[in-house]
């Protein structure tokens, strides 16, 4: 891992005298002890009411104090920082979400967001040790995908929470997406469309598609409906983009049977966008020969998509802020796994 650090020298009287403000100052300007006057600024235990708070900040700014983090750290024995191990994350897609939701939650308090890679071939005890050498005060692990990962036994306290997996033991409080619940709701929508004959090309041997195909099967059991299939996107026994499609050839063969779908749900968009392609090469125009839904909502694919693709939206960036508010919380609840909704994003491919 590399850390980058940046100096400052400060010649300015005025910026270095703000340095020299201490606690003290504000609490005895603002006629308060200095444990208020921490809590208002750090998030510390005191009580006190909102005009209090807000009136402690305001002399702060006023006498422009600026927190000692170092101080600070090895007061409190933490930094005002929430360390990530990012089992891929930095490399989806979808990463910005879950930073966008962390980072959001994390300002609000007060704190920031930082992130470790976990990479191939490194154990996790490893990277973190990494992420504790700098003393944050919560530390989440955040996967590129639904999947479980198996923390050693002693470091399972030193997670707070899983974000977009689940620890397999069931030690830590997971978030992840409601994958059945997702698929449920998109096959629903599909027959309120009129559509009857669906079948579903999904991702193989990965947690998110088997559970989407629960959800596919159970949806069309309770409207009664025959499925016409559930068929693999690659020609490996687990789902990678860089595996050799089989997207094409099950469209054609779909195409020709004797039962012409009249609905195709996708495992993801990338698998959307290459049956657009193998539809359109037959001739069958979309949605009014085939519909075509899909899961992800990678929105620079979905929406340039022609037409635009109708697929469920993970809800990657409620995630990230729910896992904030999860490490910052005073009294945490004991562990437990936490489903979060997609959210249907309607296009005019269904």
């Amino acid at each position: 891992m590399a850390i980058y650090l940046e100096y400052w020298v400060i010649d300015n009287p005025t910026e270095r005298a703000k340095l020299t403000i201490s606690l003290s100052d504000i609490a005895e300007r603002a006629g308060v002890s200095v444990k208020t006057v921490s809590g208002a600024l750090h998030g510390g235990s005191a009580r006190m009411s909102d005009e209090t708070r807000q009136k402690v900040k305001a002399i702060a700014e006023e006498l422009g104090y600026v927190t000692n983090l170092a101080a600070r750290g090895v007061r409190q024995g933490w930094l005002p920082l929430v360390g990530v191990v990012s089992d891929g994350l930095i490399t989806s897609p979808f990463a910005t979400e879950i930073v966008r939701g962390l980072d959001g939650a994390a300002r609000s308090a007060g704190m920031a967001v930082f992130a470790v890679n976990h990479s191939t071939g490194q154990s996790i005890g490893s990277v973190l040790d990494e992420v504790q050498q700098f003393r944050p005060r919560a530390v989440a692990y955040a996967a590129m995908y639904h999947k479980d990962v198996d923390l050693p036994g002693t470091l399972a306290g030193a997670v707070g929470v899983m974000i977009n997996c689940r620890e397999a033991a069931g030690r830590v409080t997971s978030l992840v997406p409601d994958e059945e619940g997702g698929a449920r709701e998109i096959i629903r929508y599909l027959l309120a469309a009129g559509r009857r004959r669906i079948a579903f090309i999904n991702l193989p041997g990965i947690l998110a598609g088997t559970l989407r195909e629960k959800g596919f099967r159970a949806a069309l059991e309770e409207a009664s409906i025959e499925p016409l299939g559930v068929f693999p996107a690659v020609r490996r026994s687990v789902y990678s983009d860089r595996a050799p499609s089989l997207v094409a050839s099950h469209v054609d063969a779909l195409l020709v049977s004797g039962q012409k779908p009249d609905a195709i749900l996708c495992g993801n968009d990338r698998v959307a966008m290459e049956v657009y392609a193998a539809l359109a090469r037959a001739g069958c125009r979309i949605p009014d020969d085939i519909a075509v839904a899909s899961f992800d909502n990678q929105v620079e694919l979905a929406s340039r998509l022609d037409p635009p693709l109708t697929t469920m939206a993970l809800p990657h960036r409620a995630m990230g802020r729910l896992a904030m508010e999860i490490l910052l919380a005073g009294q945490p609840e004991p562990p437990h796994l936490r489903k979060l909704p997609f959210h249907l994003v309607e296009r005019a491919s269904v």
